[in-house]
């Protein structure tokens, strides 16, 4: 027989908790209801345990889609008036994704028991990041808990699509790199080595230097091919390990700004992060400082998250966020230029939006620009080795075909 564990209030007024037997849920509040008990939340014991268990084990991600859909929901709920604990129960028994649905019931038992929901949340930190904590916090003291959802359901939505704008762009130009290297490896490896061993078998024929260049890269490509490959996989090793330092990651964010092209692009996003969060986060409510915090995070640049936290230090002793900007000389002039008519206007929301929407149109255009370059100079490039390699040897063979016929 299940075992249900119930909270109520009895008929003089008081808050009572307990379990008890009942074939089913229904018969067991029928049973509390005999006995003067209003039902306030009642659940099967082993289930919830059960769905606890297996949340606390949850350390999967949620897709952005999901999280954002939800949040979106949650949001339409709490703005119908629907008190937050059925909201979140509504929630969970709708979403798909099983890490989310899990999350979001447990949270309901947590605000069931008179947690806040922020606190709630933050128990999940692989499902909600700060900046949703945060920004479920400001809606909760300041009474607009819908509407924060409504906007972190529209900035998550923006932050996905450039997100994924930008994983586009690199999807091309990696699988022609991988196509290429793998091809040059067939024809160095496979191919070449037959061709040139029918060279070799005359004696008294001279190869062209562009062939000679060629067998001895293929040589050195059949003997030695698993020393290449052990030294690759060791320099890629070598990196990451120093790349993933403290000095290192440090020293890697200011190269990779410094470089053509994917510098540019590198700090366009980290500017569009910076100034779309930092927007959202104010006009939620949350206090500058704090989402000062937060934003340097999220610009995934070491070089600019310092020169936030210099920010950072300015607004804490009275200053203006757009002073550091400027001195740190890491963000555009336009962008230091908005910011300062934003915090004498007041309206330092608007203009940030304003930032990241220019800056999510200039990432789309350059990322667009530079994958139609890409095609044409990943194709001229590939044409141009195989032209080398097959004129490397077609030239030989009509010599030797010359001879033969001679």
């Amino acid at each position: 027989m299940p075992l249900y564990e119930y909270k109520g209030l009895s008929r003089d007024g008081k808050t009572v908790k307990g379990t008890l037997d009942s074939d089913n849920l229904k018969a067991a509040r029928t049973k509390l209801k005999k006995d003067g008990i209003f039902v306030v939340d009642i659940k099967d014991k082993k289930k919830a345990a059960g769905i606890k268990k297996s949340t606390i084990r949850s350390t999967g991600s949620v897709p952005v889609k999901d999280l954002s859909l939800m949040t979106r929901q949650l949001a339409t709920l709490i703005k119908a008036n629907i008190p937050l604990v059925d909201a979140l129960t509504a929630i969970s028994e709708q979403v798909e994704n099983q890490v989310l649905s899990e999350a979001i019931a447990d949270c309901k038992n947590m605000v069931n028991e008179g947690q806040s929901l922020h606190k709630a949340l933050s128990k999940y930190p692989q499902v909600f990041d700060k900046i949703y904590i945060s920004m479920a916090e400001a809606g909760e003291m300041s009474g607009t808990l819908d509407v924060i959802l409504l906007r972190l359901a529209e900035f998550t939505e923006a932050q996905a699509e450039l997100r994924q704008r930008v994983v586009s762009a690199m999807t091309y130009p990696i699988i022609m790199l991988c196509v290429i290297t793998l091809v040059m490896f067939g024809l160095f490896t496979k191919v070449l080595p037959e061709i040139l061993a029918i060279f070799d078998s005359m004696p008294d024929m001279t190869l062209p230097v562009m062939t000679q260049y060629i067998a001895a890269i293929s040589k050195v490509f059949v003997e030695s091919w698993y020393w290449i490959a052990g030294f690759i996989i060791i320099t890629v090793l070598v990196f990451l390990n120093w790349k993933n330092s403290t000095e290192g990651r440090k020293s890697w964010d200011a190269i990779i700004l410094k470089i053509p092209v994917v510098g540019e692009i590198t700090r366009m996003v980290a500017i569009s992060r910076f100034t779309r969060t930092l927007s959202t986060l104010l006009a939620g409510g949350v206090p500058m400082l704090s989402a000062m915090d937060i934003v340097r995070n999220v610009v995934d640049n070491h070089v600019l998250a310092m020169a936030i936290d210099e920010a950072k230090s300015n607004i804490s002793e009275g200053e203006s966020i757009a002073g550091p900007l400027k001195k740190s000389e890491q963000f555009p002039p336009i962008v230091v230029h908005m910011v300062n008519i934003g915090e004498k206007t007041g309206d330092l929301e608007n203009m940030l939006t304003l930032v990241a929407d220019a800056y999510d149109f200039q990432v789309k255009s350059k990322i667009d620009g530079l994958t139609t370059l890409l095609n044409p100079i990943m194709t001229l490039l590939i044409g141009i080795v195989i032209f080398v390699i097959v004129i490397s040897i077609i030239v030989p063979m009509f010599d030797m075909t010359s001879k033969l016929g001679g």
